[in-house]
């Protein structure tokens, strides 16, 4: 089998590295073959060969290109070419692993490299002219929509715990929810539930963060509270108002985002150690169900205002309204007439601030229609 498709494996940069290594067995692996075959597109460009980092770092030199030794103690080196950067990974195999990090040994073979990789789908291989390797089974598994552990489930998942949460990232992103999962990996993942307590909570928070970014996460999600690993990694937490909000988003036509989806999972968030900008989206959702919706607009803005009344349309199970959605975007496009210099300097300190929440108070309720003028004569 050869790509056919993929403008990235025959670019100049990516047929410049495969020439730059031409002495030892080259391929793109991983996401880029993957992506390529599943028909989505491509962001980063990997190579795994037989050469060592210390030749692959000597061969760009000599080349003229910008070699970064980024892990070179595990056999990874960028090489940018043409402003595109390239990692290029020795094959290795694992000697030691603790389920966290990986004692590795150079290999010669990429079988050997394909099978210390976690899904059959990321072990494809593609040499300069498309042509396929497979040493793993990944293509039948490509066309089945399929996310499979490559060989032993369990072995794979205490290589490196994050693996299980990988494997319900991949499976939101790349499986097909109509064929279910994979039995094998979900008795493994069940067995291993005490060893995602080994993890960074910083880790754990990215991985979920990227699932709930999927089209659509609930079947994965609802997968992983079967399996016992929602409520290990979000104590707390329930995902049966997540479907519900997903098909909300479709009806209206809004982009997937991760804040509202947590927000309506529920849950201690704290322990995923979010960027402080999410942790605020989430707060500002879960805290603002309930509100008038020109209030919400008006208080938090247009976006932040429409995720609110989603969150509370899927808790419902009830449709969002245009007439509510309007309402939002009313009151995030408002400005408050009333100014402190208004009421000076007749009012000041606190009381000042007193009057000006009671008299934005009266404006928002009146749907924001009173004038300053009327405002002002409330005294």
């Amino acid at each position: 089998m050869r790509l056919t498709e993929g403008a990235w494996l025959f670019h100049p940069a990516t047929q410049g590295i495969f020439a730059l290594l031409g002495d030892y067995p080259t391929f793109a692996v991983g996401g880029c073959v993957r992506n390529t075959l599943l028909g989505v597109p491509v962001k980063d460009i990997d190579f795994a060969t037989e050469a060592r980092p210390t030749q692959v770092v000597e061969l760009a030199e000599a080349a003229g290109m910008h070699a970064i030794p980024t892990g070179i103690d595990h056999g990874t080196v960028t090489v940018v070419l043409d402003d595109i950067p390239f990692e290029i990974t020795t094959f290795r195999h694992d000697v030691e692993t603790d389920g966290r990090r990986a004692v590795i040994a150079f290999a010669d073979e990429v079988d050997e490299d394909a099978r210390r990789r976690d899904f059959t789908i990321n072990a494809i291989y593609a040499d300069a002219e498309g042509n396929i390797l497979d040493p793993v089974g990944g293509l039948a598994d490509i066309a089945a929509r399929r996310i499979r552990f490559i060989e032993d489930a369990d072995r794979r998942i205490r290589e490196d715990y994050l693996r299980s949460l990988r494997f319900f990232r991949f499976s939101a992103w790349y499986g097909d929810p109509s064929e279910g999962m994979d039995p094998e990996a979900l008795d493994a993942i069940a067995r291993n539930l005490p060893g995602l307590e080994t993890l960074s909570r910083e880790r754990v928070g990215a991985e979920l963060i990227r699932l709930l970014s999927a089209p659509d996460p609930a079947p994965a999600v609802a997968a992983m509270r079967s399996t016992g690993v929602l409520n290990t990694i979000l104590p707390g937490s329930d995902d049966r108002a997540l479907a519900p909000l997903v098909a909300l988003e479709h009806s209206i036509g809004v982009d997937p985002s991760p804040a509202r989806r947590l927000a309506v999972l529920g849950g201690d968030h704290q322990t995923l150690r979010l960027s402080r900008a999410l942790a605020s989206q989430v707060e500002v959702i879960r805290a603002g169900m309930g509100g008038v919706p020109g209030a919400l607009g008006y208080r938090h803005g247009f976006e932040a205002g429409r995720d609110i009344l989603l969150a509370e349309g899927a808790f419902a199970a009830q449709p969002v309204s245009e007439e509510a959605l309007a309402e939002v975007r009313r009151g995030s496009d408002a400005t408050f007439p009333v100014k402190a210099a208004d009421l000076m300097p007749a009012r000041q300190g606190r009381d000042l601030g007193d009057k000006l929440r009671h008299l934005e108070d009266a404006w928002i309720a009146s749907g924001f229609t009173l004038t300053r003028e009327a405002l002002l004569s409330k005294g």
